[in-house]
């Protein structure tokens, strides 16, 4: 993971000032280490309570405010009210709704314009996942485990 981190966050760049969403966000490193690379604001969102106590010790240490929500992926989407420059997932791998939470974030407009999605998965759910909503940008391979980028679709104009 630590090496799927590293690679990650080397794609995206600088993040001063760029606004993170870690759903499904466990532990909450992933969000912590946007925090730390200058993402602002950070939102980490899970929905198991028993990983909250972890999550607010985790991110004490933290300079930059992370905000911590205990809710549903879905739900959090549904009523964020505002877009992120970088949404990072990483459902549990029986997690059915892959593709679907794709089309909720399209359809509550939580990317920004120029933002990316990046979602987690085992390699052999990477093949299967259909994304219709935003347009694949990357993918990186790590062992048994593949890091997917999306991004809004390009809009063509034929005249």
């Amino acid at each position: 993971m630590d090496r799927m981190r590293e690679s990650v966050f080397a794609v995206l760049g600088d993040l001063t000032d760029r606004s993170f969403l870690d759903l499904f966000s466990g532990s909450g490193v992933v969000g912590i280490e946007a925090a730390s690379r200058g993402a602002w604001p950070v939102v980490l969102v899970e929905k198991d309570a028993r990983k909250i106590g972890t999550l607010k010790r985790n991110v004490s240490f933290v300079t930059n405010p992370v905000e911590v929500r205990l809710s549903p992926a879905e739900r959090y989407v549904k009523k964020a009210g505002r877009s992120f420059d970088c949404i990072f997932l990483d459902p549990p791998f029986r997690y059915p709704a892959k593709a679907a939470l794709f089309s909720l974030i399209a359809a509550h407009g939580v990317l920004s314009e120029d933002g990316l999605i990046l979602i987690h998965l085992p390699k052999a759910e990477a093949r299967d996942l259909t994304v219709t909503d935003f347009e694949l940008r990357d993918e990186r391979r790590y062992g048994n485990s593949h890091v997917i980028f999306y991004g809004k679709k390009a809009v063509s104009f034929r005249g």
